[in-house]
C-alpha cells in the first residue's frame, strides 16, 4: 500500500522557519522524483519545489527561491522541505508528491497545514 505521510506543519510567525517531512512507503522511493506542492484557500495547487530521484537536481518556484530548500534521504525514504523566512503568503496546505515517468505513477499525500501569522 502506497503511503506518503507529511508532517511538520503548524503555526509560525512571519520570518520564522519550519521543516516539513514526507515519509514514503509502499513503492521504490529511490527511483521516484519527489515534489512539494501547496494550495492556499481559493487558489489552485502550485508546485513549490522538486528533486530528482538521486537528489542531483532541484527546482523551485520563483516565490520561494532562496528561502526554501528541498532535500531527500533515500536511506530513510523521506523527502524534506526546509522553509525559512516564512511570509504570510506561504500559508497553505503543503502536499508531498511522488512521480515516476518510467512507471507511469503519481502519488499524493494528505497534506499538512502551514500557517504564517503574527
Amino acid at each position: 500500500q502506497v503511503q506518503l505521510a507529511e508532517s511538520g506543519g503548524g503555526l509560525v510567525q512571519p520570518g520564522g522557519s519550519l521543516r516539513l517531512s514526507c515519509a514514503a512507503s509502499g513503492f521504490t522511493f529511490s527511483v521516484y522524483a519527489m515534489s512539494w506542492y501547496r494550495q492556499a484557500p481559493g487558489k489552485e495547487r502550485e508546485l513549490v519545489a522538486s528533486i530528482t530521484s538521486t537528489g542531483s537536481s532541484t527546482n523551485y518556484a520563483d516565490s520561494v527561491k532562496g528561502r526554501f530548500t528541498i532535500s531527500r534521504d533515500n536511506t530513510k525514504n523521506t523527502v524534506y522541505l526546509q522553509m525559512n523566512s516564512l511570509k504570510p503568503e506561504d500559508t497553505a496546505v503543503y502536499f508531498c508528491n511522488a512521480n515516476s515517468i518510467r512507471y507511469g505513477n503519481d502519488y499524493w499525500g494528505q497534506g499538512t497545514q502551514v500557517t504564517v501569522s503574527s
